[in-house]
């Protein structure tokens, strides 16, 4: 079936602002196609499974991480490597644990809607929930990260996101399974952004952008693992038990994970009871900190929900009110921490609240301070602008100008997105990592390469009518669009202390998203409905190419500022 005839049996329109489509495996036995809304529902089961071949598109991420990162820091580190890399590893398989699980929640929608008597605008929230308090969560939990030991906060996350997996497996109702997908996002925000820095303070200087492209290259490994995992479990024994299922090693890896050696904080580990203890003591602190975004982000929810379920408000109406709510309550939340921060002297030893606005202003001003990470802040925006709204609608691009059925599209994108995603990121982690033995500027320039090449492959690609031309072009372009992963990423932990690096990580996350990925699906939805999917997909290479010219101007600048926090 083409998309047209899709979106006419679910019931939509071609409102882009409203609508990108999503595939999951479309077996008989799994449910069907879904068909996605940001701001709404998935519609499962009004397609016909036997149409369609199974096929398998989604977010991913990193199950290639363990093995692969453990085999090059064996090489690099061979008299030692156990010890050396027991942390290494467990790192990786928290990340692998935590999207075995996200995959997880991508799928059995149709089951979960029938036995829980779900409408499809409860599957749009269920979707929601995790993206949202995954992408605000981000930032505080990078400052208790900091405040505390980013061996407890992953381990915390792990923990968090193990329970509430297995809870949503308990689910009698919609909140019920809304709470343990909210939860599942904090616990992944919080092992997300400790883990990674803990991965930039085991591979420092030349090894890091390597490190972190060998720790990104699982991008959709991991997934797939899942998703072949939880789709057998399914099958045998339904979807409850595959939520239950699929929690049970967290726990396990929890406990390991608290007894990591943090960098930052020494080789002294002090009891599991001490630790949960201080996260504690952080966890009020900072809802004590994040209160005004806190409860704009609760206030939008329930607002946005209450027009949905009571007033048959469309998703458009919904996602406004949402994020209505939440500017209030980030813009009330920045005046105060802005306010607080010139308010209080800074020095001495700083506990509880005010060492969360303490640990929160220094990132701030160091951000505002750093030219380099001003670069990287606004070149990444315009980079995930692009990058995730190419992701998000290739496969409407695909259905509508070349052709053919969703099917084929989803296969084309999925098997060949593996291979040059994967080729791309670790090349350009190796190059980056080579160059940099000589250029201190090398990760700026590789990943602004990257897109200098791929950004001019995307637009030709988008382009082509052809399907013959249109596969290998899609491979080159996207192999060069993968290159920044790893040294991106580097380049803000090459110039922050350590002690607020993942302070600075989570504000990173959070500012890409609300002002990158959150804006190019509603505009290109926009510009579609008024001039077509072919011309409005022509801007997100474009604002690639954008964000690699404004990461660029770092090359002058970052010497200065690695210099300026690790002298030599």
């Amino acid at each position: 079936q083409t998309e047209p005839q899709i979106q006419e049996v679910l019931g939509i329109d071609e409102r882009g602002h409203d609508y990108f489509l999503q595939l999951t495996d479309a077996r008989p036995d799994t449910g069907g196609l879904s068909g996605a809304t940001p701001g709404e529902a998935v519609s499962w089961g009004k397609i016909d499974p036997d149409m369609l071949p199974g096929t398998v598109v989604c977010y991913l991420d990193n199950t290639v991480s363990l093995p692969l990162l453990t085999a090059y820091a064996l090489a690099r580190h061979a008299p030692r490597p156990l010890k050396r890399l027991y942390g290494r590893r467990q790192a990786m398989m928290d990340r692998l644990l935590d999207e075995y699980r996200t995959a997880r929640g991508f799928r059995d929608r149709q089951p979960i809607k029938r036995d829980l008597n779900l409408t499809d605008a409860h599957l749009g929230w269920l979707g929601s929930a995790y993206v949202l308090v995954f992408s605000v969560a981000a930032l505080p939990v990078g400052v208790m990260s900091d405040l505390r030991s980013r061996t407890v906060v992953t381990a915390f996350g792990v923990a968090l996101w193990s329970t509430f997996t297995s809870v949503g497996g308990l689910a009698r109702g919609f909140a019920t399974l809304l709470v343990s997908r909210a939860m599942v996002g904090l616990g992944g925000a919080a092992a997300n952004a400790a883990s990674t820095a803990l991965v930039a303070d085991y591979f420092t200087g030349a090894r890091r952008a390597v490190a972190m492209s060998i720790f990104t290259a699982g991008l959709a490994l991991g997934g797939v693992v899942g998703i072949l995992v939880a789709g057998q479990l399914e099958a045998l024994y339904g979807w409850r038990v595959a939520f239950m299922a699929l929690g049970l090693p967290g726990f396990a890896l929890a406990l390991l994970s608290a007894r990591l050696r943090d960098p930052l904080k020494g080789g002294v580990l002090p009891p599991i009871r001490e630790q949960l203890r201080e996260l504690k003591g952080s966890t009020v602190s900072l809802v004590r900190l994040f209160a005004p975004v806190l409860v704009g982000t609760a206030l939008g929810a329930a607002a946005a929900y209450v027009l949905g379920r009571y007033f048959g408000a469309d998703s458009a109406m919904d996602a406004a009110v949402f994020s209505i709510c939440l500017t209030i309550g980030l813009v009330i939340n920045i005046v105060q921490l802005v306010r607080k921060t010139h308010a209080e002297p800074h020095g001495g030893v700083a506990t509880g609240f005010h060492a969360a606005y303490e640990e929160l202003g220094i990132a701030i001003r160091l951000v505002l301070h750093t030219p380099t990470l001003v670069y990287v802040f606004v070149g990444g925006a315009a980079i995930s602008f692009g990058m995730n709204g190419l992701i998000g609608w290739s496969p409407a691009f695909m259905t509508r100008e070349l052709g053919i059925d969703v099917p084929t599209a989803s296969v084309l994108l999925g098997k060949w997105g593996l291979v040059a995603g994967i080729a791309g990121t670790l090349t350009g982690g190796f190059l980056a990592d080579w160059l940099q033995l000589r250029f201190v500027w090398a990760r700026v320039v590789v990943s602004s390469i990257g897109f200098l090449a791929g950004a001019p492959l995307a637009i030709w690609l988008l382009t082509i009518r052809d399907l013959d031309l249109f596969v290998p072009v899609f491979v080159a372009a996207f192999f060069f669009l993968t290159w920044y992963n790893g040294p991106l990423t580097t380049v803000i932990f090459d110039v922050v202390p350590a002690s607020v690096s993942t302070t600075v990580a989570g504000a990173y996350l959070l500012f890409i998203h609300l002002a990158g990925d959150a804006v190019s699906f509603p505009l290109v939805g926009f510009l579609s409905d008024q001039f077509g999917i072919g011309k409005a997909v022509l801007i997100l290479p474009v604002m690639s190419l954008v964000g690699a010219v404004i990461v660029l101007p770092a090359i002058r600048t970052v010497g200065r500022d690695m210099a300026r926090v690790r002298p030599t």
